[in-house]
């Protein structure tokens, strides 16, 4: 494998997943084997944003492989607090730490702390946007039990638009062959454009739709996400959408025998309690190789070498960005960096169409 960071699912490989996912699988199969795998090893876990499953499933997996975590839970609790910026952060905290885990409500955060990280970065979610190691813990659970990706039909329901598991996975299943989606949405919620884009881009079969249960008896993977409130700048809108979907086991009465229903966890009440007794709800069985994927990846990135020196990086002078929520809104250091897809414009940090 020759990645450094996992900002976004494109930073890997189908050969790196598939590696990833080797390693993964023996790590389930021979834990006793790992015990002291990141020995004097040290994870910084910077979390910006609150965060439960991640944050102790990120410290599980480097405690389990023998090493050490220390961080943040509370960006109030740390220097950020007194007006300190992510990049004199990242730039002290990859001076104690073998790999920085970091969550931050603000999109792109996680690429602008690898501009300067002297050691490996993870993205654990950046606000909407995107969110890897989900997809890892996803993509090991489908693997494991299905026994392949390629040819799957998948449902992804609930909220698409704010959704980063959800965009994170299509970008992974980019990777796969003969993948269908069923996007099952309100209009209000539905994937962003520069998602729709992408899966034009990548020649995915998809069809957009409103209604949960029509659909059921076609997938083979029904991936159920919360309505996020905490991504609702209106609260009315959230009142508007909230409990649209709720999955309940009546629901699965003409669903395949196969299928398999996930969800990246907490759940509202877009899921019944009934459903937890279905052979076919893996959720917390996703949550638990979920650990075991992000001990595959912390092995592999806590020993790479620290690079003595970070690339030079231009300084901004003004955000190109427009998209509100940007990291480059309230960090004006940042490059103005660009990537062009399809002839479009899209700011390199949060994705958004530049215009």
């Amino acid at each position: 494998m020759e990645f450094r960071h996992l900002i976004d699912f494109d930073d890997l490989s189908r050969e790196e997943w598939e590696e990833l996912y080797q390693h993964a699988s023996d790590i389930i199969d021979h834990p006793e084997n790992y015990v002291e795998a990141c020995k004097g090893k040290l994870a910084a876990s910077l979390f910006y944003e609150s965060s439960t499953r991640t944050n102790f499933s990120f410290q599980a997996a480097m405690l389990r492989l023998g090493g050490s975590v220390f961080g943040f839970a509370d960006p109030n609790s740390s220097s950020t607090a007194k007006g300190e910026t992510l990049k004199d952060t990242i730039k002290m905290v990859s001076s104690y730490a073998d790999v920085i885990v970091m969550r931050n409500p603000r999109e792109g955060a996680a690429k602008a702390a690898s501009l300067y990280s002297h050691v490996p970065v993870v993205n654990a979610g950046d606000g909407g946007h995107m969110h890897p190691t989900q997809t890892l813990a996803d993509l090991t659970t489908i693997t494991r039990l299905h026994g392949t990706v390629d040819g799957l039909t998948i449902g992804l329901c609930g909220d698409l638009k704010y959704g980063r598991t959800v965009h994170s996975l299509i970008k992974a299943l980019a990777k796969f062959n003969d993948i269908r989606f069923f996007l099952i949405a309100p209009r209000e919620l539905a994937i962003p454009e520069y998602m729709r884009s992408f899966m034009k881009a990548h020649n995915m079969r998809f069809v957009e739709v409103t209604g949960l249960e029509p659909a059921i008896p076609q997938l083979d993977v029904l991936y159920m996400t919360r309505i996020q409130r905490e991504r609702f700048i209106d609260p009315l809108a959230y009142e508007r959408v909230k409990g649209i979907y709720i999955l309940k086991r009546r629901m699965l009465s003409r669903a395949k025998d196969s299928l398999l229903v996930l969800h990246p966890l907490p759940r509202v009440d877009e899921i019944a309690q009934d459903v937890d007794d279905d052979p076919r709800a893996v959720y917390f069985d996703q949550a638990r190789y979920g650990m075991f994927a992000r001990m595959a990846l912390l092995d592999y990135l806590a020993h790479l070498p620290r690079l003595e020196r970070t690339e030079p990086v231009e300084i901004g002078s003004a955000p190109v960005c427009t998209n509100p929520k940007c990291i480059c809104q309230t960090e004006h250091y940042l490059p103005p960096l660009v990537k062009t897809i399809g002839g479009v414009d899209y700011c390199a940090f949060c994705d958004s169409i530049l215009r």
